[in-house]
């Protein structure tokens, strides 16, 4: 595409393009000068991206639209005729829609100007054999093209010349197949009945065999039967598709055409037509049975059955009453159901969508008649496979139902539930279904049970449903029903009830009725909390549930009609009647929030009474009992009545109701015991507490056997078996059955296996190894013979005895490996049942985190959670053990750990809460993985917040700043603390073990972060702690642990918080301190080998950057010149390894931290040493990629001027600069204005001249010697006698000195020694020449040349130095604005 594109635009002239002279026009390049864009068009318009297309495509219309005269037209043209026959399949179609868009938006371009050009440039005649397929489709794309700008129609000329292209176009089959004659079709379909009268016979031969030979010829003729019907009649005579020699011909007309759209998963056009051909004439009962039934049907080809199922769907419209009868009835709808049951299959093309598709337009199309909808919806739910419709119980369709049409149904399901009609069913059995000679499978009761299995699920589905339009009535009349036909059967009608109207054709059932309990027992969940699929309440404010209960009450009260399938025991209907009364008590109370939560508990467990009356009748009792307790006047009294009368209190009581309750495996029950246990939550006691962790002890709940859990395996077998039948088996019989056998066969397979194993592994039971042995002694005993040699003389009889003693033998041990088989399952079951009941029962411990935090008991859930999670993380093999335990870690991090609220009111408990804080810290040193160290270390920080109060929380970092402001020098940081439960001498020896355990140890699970989450909320802790880890900096421990004390070091004092809780003088001294330990690391610099030893050396010098910073920042006085010689002696060594080429991967990082630490000492990094340290990964290289560095050509103009030589001859220019000075650089220009626009200001406040000043007379022994100034205050102070310190000094000198030239001047920071560097430097003298006081020349003594001691330029590794200022701890912008509005008022202040 690209050699074509340069062809098309290096063509010299376009026609009309010449002037009258002859001579090339002078807008000869103007194309190319502004058509970059335009260009891009051609580009965008063949892309994949329909967006991309589109768009490009409505760009080229605009442009072109501005330029409708100009070359691009023309060029445009000719760019989207060529571009139809690209090589490339996908962008064929692509131009020739931005054709028929072009066409569409400028009807004065002639069409058969364009269809010439198109002939022409995809000559059919002259192209070669290769090219011959581009070919075809750019004309037949063309054509297209012209038809899709909708002009086509309106052309004759154009129209005709594009009809006889379409019949050339038509004869190359091998490449076009039918597409040439769908076209025609496509066009036909559009064109007047005049022209098309003309125009027919030249495409439609007078011949029937014509007609029926392809799927475009028979369209053809449909089309000109409905279009003109006279003139058709006329050219082939009278025709009647539907006669019996057509038929056969039609149907293999059909079958072409479903294997034409086979990819394309669409009804073909030609056989909606001839549909409604068959329903014009009145032969649609023909055409279904003979062409569709008889014909495709049969065809055993799935193509040819989709296209009968799409056909089915597409006439469900179009039919009466009657012909959807026939429809729905025939064998059309068997296949189908057929294709539903083993569409099931993986792997399987599934038709149920479309069907679905097809349904609801239908539905949406008659919304206003009824009668129509519920036929459809009938006939389809009478589409069953041995009594169970193959539609799912939850349909989407039926959301499109109109109100009236939904009520009719509902009332179509419940009159077939109670009356099941099997001879209106269209029923049918699968393949394997039929092989089958289970006689069981063909009996009419099984029948009846699968169709009502499915019908009361659909009801249930119905209410579940949120998008379905019902009423109120509708959804009671739905939970009535299935009430009452879940426990209680009808004696004698009566008008009261209308349930009892209707009597059973078939008696129900207990797997029936268990089915119907299941159903009901799910809509009574959907129902009784608030959602979108229902109102939880009734019009009259009640909920549902009540609203049940209540005709569950007149059901039992009329015995003389209806009677309970399993009937109450005097207690049971006691404690009914009970439940009741309190229901009456409660609803006279005030409607708060607890006396609803009440009466749902009362309502639900009243209805379980009927499914489980043992279970529920003592239920009941103890929630009524607990019920009157906790409505009686204040907890206090009822708890000291209840210790009085050695009862329990009635909380306990009701969370073991609550535990009961979540032994159930019902969803509805787990919601409201969380619902309950909300409003309980407050009145926890410690017993009721215990209670719960009792159930989430895992080696109590493995020790003890648990009646609830007990009890919830047999509730969980029974329910297995009950759903075995039940809610979502939709599947076929066949398959449950085939699955079972393989189930039974794979089992059977693996208990031999496993018998087997164990015969031949005789380790295993010692005592079938001595039995097999007495056997087989007791045999050669029968037989008389004890020598080896006689041993095949045994006879008959006493070989038959001795097999029937093994076989007996090997028969008692398959039982024994059975038994014990399937004792282990039964403890794997009880283990997935406890571990089941543990997650249900973790939802309380979620309520009662969230909603009390505050409450005291919470403290006790800590140690119980930890021992859930560390016992989880061990044993996490099963998805149950991993959901246990993710439930558990989230509670204990995100609701308990990181809950804003916290008990506020320890009372006696601080002394046990200190003791917990040290056993949790010791446990996190014992534990073996660093995960589980992590809760127990996050433990002890969340007792550690709720000891120090949130009072001491807000005090902690207000108090020291108010002390500083006022100018205090008694700040006490431990103030604070000493208002909290928090007791520091308790608390630093435990972490202070710890952090000596983390540096010592050489597997510990304590990490990094754990000490640095405690710096952060405790920073008086950490000042406390920072002893140990200055002591672990050095000595004998390992490098690894020196590293991380240097880590933890530097960021605790990196820390704001830390720093305010040191006054300034113990500040300095811990600085102080510290220094030493780093220079001491800092001696082997360099030579490092292992890993730690780099990460410690790396981690040193970071530390010391931290220390620098803060002493310039803080201006503290501080003894350097041990650092600086320190450093100053490495720095020969480090250069000479880094050009050797013997260092790692690490050291230009530290490298660059070593000059970062220099800089802030007042040395400047040579530029020399810079430009090797970047040349030096490039030196092994081969000298022929030096030649690649020179990227692209750039004009003279563009380029940038060189400054580097300019800068490599300052080294060589220092040594001739007998008084220090330096020639000008040439860098950075716009720094250097910047920089002499602030030097007089800076000049004047420094008590200066603004202007440049002459250097002054300074012996000077090399270029590595700095001049030494005379005399001044300085930063840099020395006494006059003793030794010779560097200090640095925040308050400036004791004695004032006079100066040479310049009045006194105060102490200068490092960042007017910086600007007043930079001065010197623009004005062409070395800083060391400017004019100074006294002092600042008697203090550089003992420096070097290069070493000013304030900071380096920002020049100077820009990126490595903002990385680790943030790494290092650098101040936050509000501290920093602080500083510099502090040393504003300080210069203003100053003259």
């Amino acid at each position: 595409m690209a050699e074509m594109e340069t062809q098309d635009v290096a063509e010299p002239v376009f026609p009309g393009e010449m002037t009258k002279s002859g001579a090339r026009p002078t807008d000869r390049h103007g194309l190319l000068q502004h058509s970059r864009e335009f260009l891009d068009f051609f580009w965008d318009i063949a892309k994949p991206q329909q967006e991309t297309r589109l768009e490009a495509t409505e760009k080229l219309l605009e442009y072109l639209r501005t330029r409708p005269e100009g070359s691009e037209m023309k060029y445009a043209l000719k760019r989207l005729i060529t571009g139809l026959g690209i090589s490339r399949e996908t962008a064929r179609p692509c131009y020739s829609l931005a054709l028929a868009q072009l066409l569409q938006s400028f009807e004065d371009i002639p069409l058969c100007s364009v269809l010439q050009q198109i002939q022409e440039t995809h000559d059919l005649q002259n192209v070669k054999k290769a090219l011959m397929r581009p070919a075809l489709f750019a004309n037949l794309f063309g054509v297209l093209a012209l038809f899709q700008s909708g002009r086509l129609v309106k052309d004759q000329e154009a129209l005709m010349k594009s009809v006889k292209l379409l019949q050339i176009l038509a004869q190359h089959h091998n490449h076009l197949q039918e597409q040439p004659q769908k076209a025609l079709v496509d066009i036909l379909s559009e064109v007047p009945e005049a022209t098309l009268k003309e125009i027919l016979p030249k495409v439609l031969k007078a011949d029937l065999n014509a007609v029926l030979s392809s799927p475009e010829h028979l369209e053809l003729f449909l089309l000109a039967q409905q279009k003109v019907p006279a003139k058709l009649e006329k050219l082939l005579g009278p025709v009647n598709l539907f006669s019996d020699e057509n038929l056969p011909r039609l149907v293999n007309v059909l079958k072409v055409a479903a294997a034409s759209v086979k990819k394309e998963h669409k009804l073909p056009t030609v056989a909606l037509d001839l549909l409604r051909l068959a329903l014009q004439e009145g032969q649609f009962p023909q055409f279904w049975k003979e062409v569709v039934e008889q014909g495709l049907l049969k065809k055993q080809f799935w193509p040819a059955s989709y296209l009968c199922f799409r056909l089915l769907g597409a006439a469900l419209p179009l039919l009466s009453k009657e012909q959807l009868q026939l429809v729905m009835r025939g064998d059309v709808i068997r296949q189908y159901g057929e294709h539903l049951i083993t569409a099931k299959l993986p792997d399987r093309f599934k038709f149920a969508p479309e069907m679905d598709e097809y349904v609801g337009t239908f539905l949406a199309g008659c919304r206003d008649d009824p009668e129509q909808q519920l036929a459809l919806l009938v006939a389809f739910s009478s589409l069953t496979n041995q009594g169970h419709p193959v539609v799912p119980t939850f349909w989407r369709v039926v959301r499109l139902l109109s109100p009236r049409a939904l009520v009719d149904y509902v009332a179509w399901l419940r009159n077939m539930f109670l009356q099941p009609d099997l001879d209106s069913l269209v029923d049918f059995s699968t393949h394997n279904q039929k092989k089958s000679q289970d006689v069981s499978l063909h009996v009419p009761e099984r029948s009846v049970f699968r169709l009502r299995k499915w019908i009361i699920l659909r009801l249930v589905s119905i209410v579940e449903d949120s998008q379905v339009e019902k009423e109120e009535a509708l959804i009671e009349e739905v939970a009535r029903f299935c009430l009452f036909h879940s426990f209680f059967e009808t004696k004698k009608p009566t008008s009261q009830i209308p349930e009892t109207g209707q009597r059973l054709s078939f008696p129900l059932d207990s797997r029936a009725r268990e089915v119907v309990s299941n159903a009901f027992f799910s809509l009574l969940q959907v129902l009784g909390m608030p959602s979108r699929q229902a109102p939880a309440q009734t019009q009259d404010g009640k909920p549902w549930s009540h609203r049940l209960v209540q005709f569950a009450g007149a059901l039992l009260n009329h015995g003389r009609n209806v009677t309970a399938v399993t009937a109450f025991t005097p207690q049971q209907r006691l404690a009914w009647d009970r439940m009741l009364q309190t229901l009456k008590e409660l609803e006279a109370q005030s409607s708060d929030v607890k006396v609803t939560a009440f009466q749902h508990l009362l309502l639900l467990v009243g209805i379980h009474l009927f499914k489980f009356p043992a279970e529920s009748c003592d239920l009941l009792g103890d929630i009524q009992t607990c019920i009157q307790r906790s409505l009686e006047g204040k907890t206090r009294r009822t708890r000291s009545k209840a210790i009085s009368s050695q009862e329990p209190p009635w909380v306990e009581v009701l969370v073991e109701v609550l535990l009961a309750l979540l032994a159930q495996p019902s969803h509805l029950m787990r919601q409201v015991a969380r619902s309950v246990f909300g409003h309980i939550c407050s009145h926890l006691t410690p017993q009721a507490l215990q209670l719960i962790l009792d159930v989430l002890n895992p080696e109590k709940s493995q020790d003890e056997d648990d009646n609830v859990v007990v009890t919830d395996d047999s509730d969980e077998k029974e329910l297995e078996n009950a759903e075995g039948q039940s809610p979502g088996a939709s599947d076929g019989e066949d398959k449950e059955e085939e699955e079972k056998e393989e189930r039974e066969s794979s089992e059977g397979s693996d208990q031999d296996e496993e018998s087997d194993e164990e015969a031949r592994d005789g380790d295993v039971d010692q005592g079938f190894r001595e039995r097999l042995m007495e056997v087989l002694q007791a045999g050669k005993a029968l037989g008389g013979v004890d020598s080896e040699e006689e041993e095949e003389e045994l006879g008959d009889e006493a070989m038959m005895a001795l097999d029937q003693n093994l076989a007996s033998l090997f028969a008692e041990q398959k039982l024994r490996i059975q038994a014990r088989k399937d004792e282990k399952n039964k403890l794997q079951r009880e283990k997935v049942l406890r571990r089941d009941f543990q997650i249900r029962v973790l939802d309380l411990i979620e309520v009662l985190v969230t909603r009390q935090p505050e409450h005291p008991l919470v403290l006790e859930l800590l140690e119980p959670l930890l021992t859930i999670i560390r016992r989880s993380m061990r044993t996490s093999s099963t998805k149950q053990e991993q959901d246990l335990l993710h439930k558990t870690a989230r509670i204990f991090t995100h609701h308990l750990c990181r809950a804003r609220h916290y008990c506020r009111d320890l009372g006696s408990q601080v002394e046990m809460l200190h003791a917990q804080v040290e056993r949790l810290v010791q446990q996190a040193g014992h534990q073996a993985d660093s995960s589980i160290a992590l809760y127990h270390f996050n433990a002890s920080l969340y007792l550690l917040r709720v000891l120090k109060g949130n009072t001491a929380d807000s005090l902690t970092l207000k108090t020291p700043k108010k002390q500083k402001a006022g100018g205090g020098t008694s700040s006490k940081p431990n103030g604070p603390e000493t208002t909290s439960c928090l007791d520091l001498n308790l608390m630093t020896p435990v972490y202070s073990s710890a952090l000596s355990s983390f540096l010592t140890k050489r597997n510990s699970p304590l990490t990094v972060p754990m000490f640095l989450s405690l710096f952060t909320r405790h920073p008086v802790l950490c000042k406390n702690l920072l002893p140990v880890m200055v002591q672990h900096m050095t000595g004998p421990a390992r490098p690894r642990q020196q590293a991380q004390a240097c880590l933890l070091l530097q960021k605790a004092l990196s820390m704001r918080e830390v720093r305010l809780c040191f006054e300034d003088p113990e500040w300095e001294k811990l600085i102080g301190q510290v220094l030493p330990e780093v220079t001491e690391n800092l001696q082997t610099l360099g030579k490092a080998q292992a890993k730690s030893e780099q990460q410690k050396e790396l981690s040193s010098l970071e530390l010391l950057i931290t220390l620098l910073r803060a002493v310039h920042r803080q201006h503290l006085t501080v003894d350097l010149t041990t650092v600086l010689g320190t450093l100053r002696g490495l720095q020969s060594s480090l250069q000479q390894s880094l050009q050797q080429g013997e260092h790692s991967a690490g050291s230009s990082r530290l490298y660059d931290l070593y000059w970062q630490a220099l800089n802030l000492l007042g040395v400047r990094r040579p530029k020399s040493e810079k430009k090797e340290a970047k040349e030096i990964p490039s030196a092994p290289q081969n000298p022929i990629s030096m030649k690649r560095k020179k990227k692209g050509f750039l004009p003279e103009t563009k380029k940038r001027k060189k400054r580097k030589p300019e800068e490599s001859t300052e080294p060589e220019a220092r040594p001739a600069a007998p008084s220090g000075e330096q020639p000008p650089s040439s860098g950075k220009r716009k720094r250097r204005k910047r920089t002499k626009s602030k030097v007089p200001a800076q000049s004047q406040v420094n008590g200066g001249p603004a202007a440049k000043t002459p250097a002054t007379d300074t012996p000077t022994t090399g270029p590595s010697t700095p001049a030494i100034p005379a005399s001044g205050p300085s930063i840099l102070a020395i006494p006059a006698t003793g030794p010779s310190t560097l200090a640095i000094s925040a308050t400036g000198p004791s004695t004032p000195a006079t100066p040479a030239t310049s009045p006194s001047t105060p102490a200068k920071t490092p960042k007017l020694r910086k600007k007043q560097q930079k001065q010197s430097q623009v004005n062409g003298a070395t800083p060391a020449a400017t004019k100074e006081p006294t002092d600042k020349k008697q203090g550089q003594e003992h420096l070097p040349r290069k070493g000013s001691l304030g900071k380096s330029p920002q020049s100077t590794l820009p990126q490595k130095r903002s990385r680790l200022s943030l790494a290092n701890g650098s101040p936050s912008p509000l501290q920093s604005r602080a500083k510099k509005k502090k040393a504003q008022v300080e210069k203003g202040q100053k003259p």
